[in-house]
């Protein structure tokens, strides 16, 4: 039957009164009895309708309206505090004896800042409107938002326009989005906005979603979250002592020589060209740590001789480095050598008596 028929289609709540009573508080704070309840609400919608149309510039998010007898309190959450308080309070005064005329009641009007505007869904759909009607494209208005919303810090962040975008016949619907949107936990911090841009080939929609985190049982919800901030040198573990204790670091020292084919390069000064260091020159043998003798003396001996490790050419030894090897020298002995052919003269350093 008709009257049967359910409809399957998904139903939309608004976030925030899907909320109210759980993690939210009203925005409406008072009680009436039944015959004056009516009268109170619609005197609301007129306050916060004249508020939005004579403040529209004064970035205002919400309104919250307070009743007391024959008092109403008035407590404005804006983005630019000082448009709507004026040179010396003026422009508050004058809000005030406006709100006065016209519920014929006593106001009194609070103002308070809201610091980060980048976070609040209501001011940013109101900015994204603003940028779409200045002919600013809509990609490009939705992914600077999105990208300024989560370097605040948010836990995930949606917009959504809808209408003719970009002039197009046919109207559709583009979203942006990043981050998560729990829309059924009733704990998850959502705040929902809503604007509309009026452009010259009819109105476009925009939607924003912005989780902040949860609201776990018995803890207050923060109006505005903190972003994130680097303190300079938190996480730096304090080494100024241990530095002292173990003294400089010193200079970096010579680059050293290259070593000969059979050794490895030493590690430190270079020294001049006739008299080699540690792997000064091109040495067969293995070059050593400090600074030695002559170019063809020194540890690792020259290229001639074979005192030295490894693959000595002409010498005579090639064992191990640093043990002497035939005609050689054990390593790391300076001065001339000693005759060692039995021809009763010494060999010239750097050279050895072929047998």
């Amino acid at each position: 039957m008709r009257g049967e028929r359910k409809n399957t289609l998904g139903q939309k709540v608004n976030p925030v009164g899907f909320r109210i009573g759980v993690i939210r508080d009203w925005e409406s704070k008072w009680y009436m009895p039944d015959r004056s309840f009516a009268d109170a609400l619609y005197e609301d919608y007129k306050i916060r309708r004249y508020i939005k149309k004579n403040l529209a510039a004064a970035a205002i998010s919400r309104v919250e309206i307070e009743r007391a007898g024959n008092r109403v309190k008035i407590t404005l959450h804006t983005a630019k505090p000082g448009i709507i308080i004026g040179r010396g309070g003026k422009g508050v005064d004058d809000l005030r004896a406006s709100l006065e005329r016209l519920t014929k009641k006593q106001v009194h009007v609070s103002v308070q800042e809201i610091r980060h505007p980048d976070m609040d869904a209501q001011l940013v759909a109101e900015s994204v409107a603003q940028q779409i009607e200045k002919r600013i494209a809509y990609k490009r208005a939705m992914r600077q938002a999105v990208l300024r919303a989560m370097k605040l810090g948010v836990r995930g962040i949606r917009i959504m326009c809808a209408g003719r975008l970009a002039g197009a016949e046919m109207a559709r619907r583009e979203q942006d989005r990043q981050g998560k949107i729990p829309l059924q936990t009733l704990r998850a911090d959502i705040d929902y906005g809503f604007a509309e841009a009026a452009t010259t080939y009819g109105n476009i929609g925009i939607k924003v979603w912005i989780y902040k985190g949860d609201v776990l049982p018995g803890q207050p919800r923060q109006s505005e979250i903190e972003p994130p901030r680097a303190v300079r040198g938190e996480g730096r573990p304090d080494r100024s002592s241990e530095r002292s204790e173990r003294g400089g670091r010193g200079g970096r020292g010579g680059r050293g020589g290259r070593g000969g084919r059979g050794g490895g390069g030493g590690g430190g000064d270079r020294g001049p060209r006739h008299g080699g260091g540690s792997g000064g020159g091109r040495s067969e043998g293995s070059g050593g740590a400090e600074q030695g003798g002559p170019r063809a003396g020194g540890q690792g001996g020259s290229r001639p001789s074979g005192g030295g490790g490894g693959r000595s050419r002409p010498g005579g030894g090639g064992g191990p480095s640093g043990e002497p090897g035939g005609g050689g020298r054990p390593a790391g002995e300076q001065g001339p050598r000693k005759d060692v052919s039995g021809s009763g003269r010494e060999a010239p350093q750097g050279h050895q008596e072929q047998s």
